[in-house]
């Protein structure tokens, strides 16, 4: 199997920061991209990050300019690190990635358990 684990959620303070963690363990072939999703009471989940493991990301409009999402290939572990955080920011967030557990198999989606983060004074 294949195992997706945050870390780094928290209470941050409105104007705060924080980074997240997802760190991938298991059987894989390779990674094709891995994302960052939220989702906050009473809303649907939404993408905020992804990034392929060549190197293509892509944002949000919501935290363009605010959030910069990493990785460490070597490690199969990717970050997102925000800034500025806003109230609108709280939610529960979500690494989610595309994964090739063998060569010649099929990709096929994993989702972490999810972190919290409180934007809140």
């Amino acid at each position: 199997q294949v195992q997706l684990v945050e870390s780094g959620g928290g209470l941050v303070q409105p104007g705060g920061s924080l980074i997240l963690s997802c760190a991938t363990s298991g059987r894989i072939f390779s990674i094709n991209a891995m994302d960052w999703y939220r989702q906050a009471p009473g809303q649907q989940r939404e993408l905020v990050a992804g990034t392929t493991w060549t190197g293509t990301t892509m944002y949000a409009d919501s935290v363009k300019g605010r959030c910069t999402i990493s990785r460490d290939n070597a490690k199969n572990t990717i970050y997102l690190q925000c800034l500025n955080l806003k109230p609108e920011d709280t939610a529960v967030y979500y690494c989610h990635a595309v994964v090739l557990r063998t060569r010649w198999g099929a990709a096929n989606d994993y989702w972490g358990q999810g972190t919290q983060v409180t934007v809140s004074s």
